[in-house]
């Protein structure tokens, strides 16, 4: 093998790793988010996995008086205060009765804080890619659900509303003014 062989060879093979590290990079760049989904009104929801403690049966609960119209009322799960909403009311959508699907989703809302939503029936967690989250077209006046929404989504030839969670819980929760100034949204 002359020099020139050698040299050829080693460009080549330089030429093909380049390549492979090319697509190695381009497969590496997608980012997945995993996102719990669940039906309210036979729309499919997602919040972000991450956020979801646990999934209960819908249960018995203790009614807050003078509380807000979504909030259900409040749970005990194992020594800790639970409050529950109803994202029906919250979304402005009509009541149903509770059926074996009906769900309590506890999320945690901050550290010393979980909150629960119930939900007409859980899905399933989903990973989906970052790139294919769009913005959550503004076709509704109905500022009551729409200021949730992070983005949509296509899985499985469904469309997927992703919800902010946070930014839903920052909004119905009271900001104690013994705790510090309050943000203001």
């Amino acid at each position: 093998m002359g020099l020139e062989q050698a040299a050829e060879d080693l460009q080549q093979y330089l030429s093909n790793a380049s390549k492979e590290q090319t697509k190695q990079t381009n497969q590496d760049d997608v980012v997945f988010h995993q996102w719990a989904t669940f039906k309210v009104n036979n729309e499919l929801y997602g919040i972000d996995v991450i956020k979801v403690k646990e999934v209960l049966r819908f249960s018995e609960m203790t009614p807050v008086p003078g509380a807000e119209n979504y909030v259900l009322g409040i749970i005990n799960l194992r020594g800790n205060v639970v409050t529950v909403i109803d994202t029906r009311r919250l979304f402005g959508l009509p009541p149903v009765p509770t059926d074996d699907d009906t769900r309590i989703i506890v999320i945690e809302y901050n550290e010393q804080e979980v909150i629960g939503i119930v939900v007409d029936s859980v899905d399933e967690v989903i990973n989906l890619p970052q790139n294919d989250v769009d913005r959550a077209p503004s076709v509704s006046s109905d500022e009551s659900t729409r200021r949730f929404v992070q983005g949509v989504c296509y899985h499985n030839n469904v469309l997927i509303i992703l919800l902010d969670i946070m930014k839903m819980l920052t909004s119905i929760t009271p900001h104690d003014s013994e705790d510090g100034p309050s943000e203001i949204a």
